[in-house]
């Protein structure tokens, strides 16, 4: 995992400015962005139909996210456009999904984990391919200009409920952080 908290730390004048300049909730259930398949006439789809609704989901939490910042910075969106980040940013996000039935014993004890079971999600889906269904939506949202300016990331994969930044539904606690000077802009 890269340490965000140096880079954060070297690109912020106080600590205060350690805070996430911008802070979004997701619900829904994250979906990988990869492979896509040929349909004919040279036309490519997606090969998960979960990914537009996830997408889609990120996007409305983002967009609601800047709605927010733009009234707390500037005392309302109408004076002002949405704020976008327009440097390097940092991103730190934490997927949080279901943990399936067949990790839970049975009968009585079906309230308890199998000693079997994983303490991570460690399988479908990969962390790199819902991370990138994850920036495009970001950069569809105008969260950024474009993912390129992502420098810094951390992800995660947690169940509900277990460890920080977990939901208690699967979704995505995102955290993104300006980190030069002047990095935003109104657009």
């Amino acid at each position: 995992m890269i340490d965000l908290t140096a880079a954060i730390s070297a690109s912020a004048a106080s600590p205060a400015e350690a805070a996430p300049d911008i802070t979004i909730t997701v619900h829904g259930t994250p979906a990988p962005q990869g492979s896509k398949r040929h349909v004919g006439n040279g036309v490519m789809v997606e090969s998960s139909k979960k990914v537009k609704p996830w997408r889609q989901d990120v996007k409305a939490a983002a967009l609601a996210a800047m709605e927010a910042r733009s009234t707390v910075l500037y005392g309302g969106i109408g004076q002002v456009s949405l704020v976008r980040l327009t440097g390097a940013v940092a991103l730190d996000i934490t997927f949080t999904f279901t943990r399936p039935k067949s990790h839970y014993r049975t009968g009585r004890n079906a309230h308890l984990l199998r000693d079997a079971a994983p303490v991570r999600p460690i399988g479908y889906p990969d962390a790199s391919k819902i991370l990138r269904s994850t920036e495009d939506a970001l950069t569809e949202a105008g969260v950024w200009e474009d993912d390129s300016r992502v420098v810094d990331v951390s992800v995660a994969k947690r169940y509900a409920l277990e460890g920080p930044d977990t939901l208690h539904v699967p979704g995505a606690v995102i955290r993104i952080w300006a980190l030069t000077p002047q990095a935003v802009t109104h657009g």
